[in-house]
């Protein structure tokens, strides 16, 4: 870009020379010299601007990649806890972490040398590097895609993977939106889709048909990983190395940041501590009880969960949501299917069809679910004492 910005301005310097030249075969020497001296002084100025300027930069992307939006779920990774067995599959037991002495560079749509899986930090908690590089490579390339829209009008709409129903997005974006307003934009609904993608797994849309996932919905790591993301592509972007170099640069430096654990084992044992509490590995995959705890107070700025005994003497890391004012700007819609109780969650709707700004009442209704389930078990439990203590003194 620098070398482009040279060429322009030895460009306009031979040009200017010339009219230079022009003026003075017309006996206007006073003037020209006051508009040379200027003009120069204007160019020297712009090149200046221009050669330090730092240019946003995501993956190079084609119309024709463009208009094929990516499956919602990148990287097939990963379940929260260790050592949780399989439903159906003997012995076989599941442990997904990660570390940084294994972990490779980031690729855009994903590589096997990533070795993503969970890992631990001191002041961000359980990060799923899975769900973190989907969510920062949905804002790179709904960056390309507005971009793309802003000269294109092929890209108003675009057909997103099925998820609970049919999903679409819709652009609305004014043509004179600068780069940084693209790509707050780009975040905001690389956020809604993940946010949608903790929703719908929680009435039953899977990756594996068959496979139910309500198990993993708004587990522990999901929302912070997912957010954490966001804002680490929208680094990348503005960023003027390219994307996946800036992704891994951004990564390592957060990582720094959160006072991540070195090796697997620091991560394993964190694991263990919350056994039976944020998890219990007494349940097998997909057993929907198998996670206790889920993050899902969304109302402000992310706060992550950390274990007692394994926080920094820092603060936790906070994470600003997106602004809510951007939705605006585009529509997500979704035709839900038979598995959603629409009736029961927005009784005045008429139809299937809702957006992102339905989003916070399933979330609230989900809340209200997950009480009444916790309202049950300690029922359970205090039933469960008194019948106990009853045994007890029979003997």
């Amino acid at each position: 870009m620098k070398f482009i910005c040279v060429l322009l301005f030895a460009f306009w310097i031979l040009l200017s020379q010339r009219l230079f030249v022009f003026l003075a075969a017309n006996q206007k020497a006073t003037m020209i010299q006051i508009f040379k001296r200027r003009f120069q002084s204007i160019l020297i100025l712009t090149l200046f601007i221009s050669t330090f300027q730092v240019f946003a930069k995501a993956p190079v992307m084609t119309k024709k990649e463009l208009s094929v939006a990516p499956p919602r779920i990148i990287r097939t990774c990963c379940g929260f806890g260790v050592e949780v067995g399989i439903a159906g599959v003997p012995f076989a037991k599941k442990t997904d972490i990660t570390s940084r002495e294994i972990m490779g560079p980031h690729t855009f749509m994903g590589h096997k040398d990533e070795r993503n899986g969970n890992i631990y930090t001191r002041r961000g908690g359980f990060l799923d590097m899975g769900h973190l590089r989907d969510c920062a490579d949905w804002t790179a390339y709904l960056y390309n895609l507005i971009k793309a829209y802003q000269t294109d009008d092929k890209f108003t709409h675009t057909e997103l993977r099925n998820e609970g129903g049919a999903k679409s997005l819709m652009l609305n974006v004014p043509r004179d939106f600068d780069d940084e307003k693209i790509i707050q934009l780009a975040g905001k609904i690389s956020y809604d889709l993940s946010l949608w993608h903790e929703i719908s797994t929680w009435f039953g849309a899977s990756y594996v048909p068959l496979v139910p996932e309500r198990f993993s919905s708004f587990s522990p790591e999901d929302m912070y990983s997912n957010l954490l993301g966001v804002h680490l592509g929208m680094r990348a972007i503005r960023s003027n190395l390219d994307y996946n170099e800036a992704m891994t640069v951004e990564l390592d430096k957060m990582l720094d940041s959160l006072e991540a654990v070195n090796t697997g084992a620091e991560t394993f044992d964190a694991m263990l501590k919350v056994n039976q509490v944020w998890y219990t590995n007494e349940k097998k995959y997909p057993n929907k009880k198998l996670v206790l705890k889920r993050y899902i107070d969304l109302d402000s700025d992310f706060s992550p969960w950390l274990v007692p005994g394994y926080e920094s003497q820092l603060p936790p890391y906070l994470l600003r949501k997106p602004d809510n004012t951007l939705s605006k700007y585009f529509e997500l819609s979704l035709k839900l299917n038979f598995r959603f109780p629409v009736d029961s969650i927005i009784p005045e709707r008429d139809d299937r069809i809702i957006t992102q700004n339905d989003f916070d009442i399933f979330v609230g209704f989900i809340q209200a679910e997950i009480n009444k389930e916790a309202l049950k078990e300690e029922e359970k439990e205090i039933k469960k004492e008194k019948t106990d203590k009853a045994k007890s003194r029979k003997r």
